[in-house]
């Protein structure tokens, strides 16, 4: 099982849904660093389950405790592990799950890949309750990275097939980039923030479900990143990316859209401006060559709808090798989209300073 990642600074996730916790070890990090509690505290409460009608009922404070790696506010150099409690676990209500298998989920991969020993509670460590440590060592790189005027945010672009705006691509400020962090929905324009919220309560009256997409921007991310190949930027950012549960699809700058321009249309002319490349359009995303260009970094991520849903649904039972129907009780969100755009934060600020301590910025 793959559970590290990283190239400098590597970061070893662990847990189950249901476990007594999960937590995380980050092995690289330098010396000296200054941590306020105070910003990763608001950063692991965005992500938390239970704050409003729009996520599931479990309750979960994401209060974590720092083992080791850390000593009078800041870091010692060595590795830095925190541990994240879980508090408020329902296993029975997963019971019937040891061998009915749950569509949409990975209960069967899962069980095919460990014979049958996976901790099938919640998901075990296939649940999305294992994005928290994520967040937690985003919020770790976003402090080094705002003292390097780098700056990372997240909105959502649609829920349920409502559209909302999307960003400048040219760059945003930092202070609209931040600003989303302080939203319950966050949504650049929050006119649509209704009409979202409207789709995820009819999904839940309906015992059903929604997606959607998350647009991610990064401004200040120097020119230079990245390496061809196998350590593209786009390669590095889609691997961990994908590593989030529920993101079924990644394009950056226009992606796919680009399958329907001219080439003419396509390319971002570039010009001068006091002595700095820039470019008049940023179609590519802030990516050339699988290198930042200097641009801003702008991708999307689509978002599938949580598949634990109270309608029956067709499975089959793997110990009694039969056909069977399923309805999914307990406390599951309608929506997990509101809750992604903060783990989509963090592993991009934490992708873009691995970037940079590998190039040697830091």
């Amino acid at each position: 099982m793959s559970s590290i990642f990283g190239d400098r600074i590597k970061m070893t996730i662990f847990g189950e849904s249901h476990g007594p916790a999960i937590g995380l070890v980050i092995d690289g990090l330098p010396a000296g660093v200054e941590l306020n509690l105070d910003t990763i505290n608001l950063e692991m409460a965005r992500r938390a389950p239970g704050r409003s009608e729009l996520s599931t009922a479990r309750k979960e404070k994401d209060t974590y405790i720092i083992e080791s790696g850390m000593f009078s506010g800041k870091t010692t150099g060595m590795p830095l592990c925190a541990l994240i409690p879980n508090e408020d676990q329902h296993s029975k209500d997963y019971s019937i799950l040891k061998n009915v298998m749950r569509p949409g989920h990975a209960d069967y991969s899962g069980w095919i890949k460990y014979k049958g020993f996976n901790d099938y509670r919640g998901g075990g460590t296939f649940s999305g309750r294992l994005t928290a440590p994520l967040v937690f060592m985003g919020a770790v790189a976003k402090q080094i990275l705002a003292a390097r005027d780098i700056f990372i945010g997240a909105q959502i672009t649609s829920v349920g097939g409502v559209e909302g705006t999307d960003f400048n691509p040219l760059g945003e400020t930092a202070e609209v980039l931040l600003g989303l962090a302080k939203k319950n929905l966050p949504v650049l324009c929050s006119a649509y923030a209704d009409a979202m919220i409207s789709a995820i309560m009819a999904a839940k009256k309906g015992k059903d479900s929604v997606g959607g997409t998350v647009e991610c921007m990064a401004i200040g991310v120097p020119a230079g990143l990245g390496e061809p190949y196998f350590d593209s930027v786009e390669s590095r950012l889609a691997h961990v990316l994908f590593s989030v549960p529920a993101v079924k699809g990644v394009e950056f700058g226009k992606g796919f859209g680009f399958s329907t321009m001219l080439g003419s249309q396509a390319n971002d002319a570039m010009y001068m401006s006091e002595n700095t490349v820039k470019t008049k359009t940023n179609n590519n995303g802030g990516i050339l060559g699988g290198i930042t260009n200097g641009m801003p970094l702008l991708f999307k991520v689509g978002i599938k709808p949580t598949p634990s849903i109270a309608l029956t649904q067709n499975t089959v039972d793997v110990s009694k090798g039969c056909n069977t129907t399923l309805e999914i009780n307990g406390r599951h969100d309608p929506c997990i989209v509101q809750r992604a755009v903060p783990v989509i934060e963090a592993v991009t600020t934490w992708t873009i300073l691995d970037l940079l301590l590998a190039a040697n910025r830091s």
